[in-house]
């Protein structure tokens, strides 16, 4: 089969192992379209959990990624922050830089439909953030932050971080990222934001966000929220147990915890916004150059399965870790 025909994939094949394979493309259908990735994204919470067989056989339909194969726990193809140029299709989408939500791979086809063209003025290698970002326009509107409101979000991961940004941009708020690691510190001033290592005593804030993927950040949510207060839980912990201090103070100050899923347009949109209109609401808030603060390190694709085997096992400073296609380059992919 000639070389035009393959593709070079990534596969989880078995919890912790990873690895590249070569497979043929399908033949094309009308409407679809061929696309060379340029970059890609490691959604670094969901990719970790699925990397070490976290996902729970309850859930094993709900967290299919668009164009997943294999079942978990593996062998799986599974991503989906994919950023390529068009090569074959429709002649407005030819040429043109888009966005998919597509496992890694150097080439793939997919119906037109499928993919989103990235705006002008957002570099090919931030468009990566997409799915990220699209995850907190989720958590925003089931936060509802408001003028004036005192917000903290705990856990300074990529998707903690921007629901920050995008209500820090409510007037009159203030918000402050919370996390342990205080390289975050620095991440938080270049996006505008306040920083605190651990959530500040005595705090009765509006609004928590709770982003940390660990039981003890949604227990400090609890002991930082205000009476009447809501905490968004917008953490997924796979197959873990999450004990919380329900007996505490809970009741007499009648919290709320309301869980954000990025699978659901929230109830009070769904008549108006479909996942589409979502994404090219996302991609458009990527044109933020402050933005590229969140993009920490980055490795060829024929090294993933090492890193992701590293970033499952201890992330360290890592936010969104990016993937490079094709020759290396000292540049952001444009």
């Amino acid at each position: 089969m000639p070389a035009s025909d393959m593709a070079r994939q990534f596969w989880i094949e078995s919890p912790g192992r990873g690895a590249v394979r070569t497979a043929a493309l399908p033949p094309p259908e009308a409407g679809d379209v061929l696309v060379r990735t340029l970059c890609s994204g490691i959604s670094r919470g969901t990719e970790a959990l699925v990397f070490r067989g976290a996902v729970p056989p309850s859930q094993y339909a709900a967290m299919r990624a668009p164009f997943q194969e294999g079942d978990f726990p593996g062998p799986v193809k599974y991503g989906y922050s994919s950023v390529g140029r068009v090569e074959e299709g429709p002649d407005r989408l030819r040429g043109r830089t888009v966005f998919c939500l597509y496992p890694h791979q150097d080439r793939y086809r997919v119906p037109a439909a499928a993919v989103h063209v990235v705006p002008d003025g957002v570099p090919a290698g931030r468009a990566v953030l997409a799915a990220n970002m699209e995850t907190a326009v989720n958590i925003a509107w089931d936060a509802r932050p408001a003028p004036g409101d005192e917000i903290l979000v705990v856990g300074g991961g990529v998707v903690g971080l921007l629901a920050a940004v995008l209500c820090r941009d409510v007037p009159g708020v203030r918000v402050t990222v919370v996390d342990p690691n205080r390289s975050r510190a620095a991440t938080a001033d270049a996006l505008g934001l306040r920083y605190g290592p651990e959530a500040p005593a005595g705090a009765a804030v509006d609004l928590v966000i709770h982003a940390s993927g660990r039981a003890e950040g949604l227990r400090a949510a609890l002991g930082v929220a205000g009476v009447e207060a809501t905490i968004v839980d917008a953490s997924w912990y796979g197959s873990s147990e999450v004990p919380l201090p329900l007996g505490e103070a809970f009741h007499a100050r009648r919290l709320t915890i309301r869980s954000s899923q990025v699978g659901r347009v929230p109830p009070d949109r769904a008549p108006r916004w479909t996942t589409a209109r979502r994404l090219a609401l996302a991609l458009e808030l990527l044109r933020d150059d402050r933005l590229d603060a969140l993009l920490t390190g980055e490795c060829p694709f024929d090294d993933l399965p090492a890193v992701l085997e590293r970033l499952a096992a201890n992330p360290g400073d890592t936010l969104c870790h990016r993937v490079r296609y094709g020759p290396p380059t000292s540049r952001s992919p444009r």
